[in-house]
């Protein structure tokens, strides 16, 4: 990855963050996420506000600049609302010809040292699932593999991928990856695979209801949210 940030923007980012701080919200915001990072108490509405404001004022050049200076915010926060907006940063309009699959190197680095659903699940739905659809021949295979990685986020991330899909669902890349976690005890991972199923029940209950049927293996918590809706 390239080194060539744009100090500029960063530098924006992290004052116009302390300038909103809101040392009474920090603390309960840190005990909601269970986060070891403190936060600056600055809550979405603000941030969203300053990150329209600040990347509109500091246009980036190309995709290297553009990636370096994700990695500059994310690598170098000292709050959690920089990361927060490394992730705005990821989704920011004008940049979206950027969205490529070489951009999966990023994408993985964000979710294995974000390394919680709140990061993850973001990046996972709103990332990974676009270029997904995108690109499936790049994208499924890699996919396949992260279903059986020791990184129980990147597994948890093939299984949630495809949330947005709907009718256009790759029904044998979820049932592969939901199968290869379907006995994993973990909490993250079985209620992935519930919210997976249950949100693809809105558009091909048949599916699910049969999904759910021929595997007796699936946790009671996944069960329960695949069949929420049925």
């Amino acid at each position: 990855m390239p080194n060539s940030f744009d100090s500029r923007l960063v530098a924006a980012v992290r004052a116009g963050l302390a300038d909103l701080a809101d040392p009474a919200k920090a603390p309960d915001m840190q005990a909601y996420m269970k986060s070891e990072m403190p936060f600056r108490g600055v809550q979405k509405p603000a941030r969203t506000r300053l990150a329209a404001r600040l990347f509109a004022e500091h246009p980036l050049s190309d995709v290297d600049v553009w990636v370096a200076t994700v990695l500059e915010l994310w690598r170098g926060a000292r709050y959690r609302e920089e990361r927060y907006l490394a992730l705005d940063l990821t989704a920011h309009r004008p940049y979206a010809r950027w969205q490529q699959p070489g951009l999966l190197p990023l994408y993985e680095e964000l979710i294995v040292t974000g390394a919680w659903w709140d990061f993850v699940d973001e990046v996972a739905n709103r990332r990974i699932g676009p270029l997904l659809r995108a690109y499936p021949a790049e994208l499924a295979p890699i996919m396949r593999a992260w279903s059986r990685d020791a990184d129980r986020w990147k597994r948890r991330t093939s299984i949630i991928c495809q949330l947005g899909s709907k009718g256009a669902t790759d029904l044998d890349l979820l049932a592969s990856c939901i199968e290869a976690n379907v006995t994993d005890p973990d909490f993250f991972l079985r209620k992935g695979i519930g919210w997976a199923l249950r949100e693809l029940s809105k558009t091909d209950p048949g599916w699910v209801r049969a999904f759910v049927d021929t595997h007796p293996g699936l946790s009671p918590l996944s069960r329960r949210e695949a069949t929420k809706y049925l």
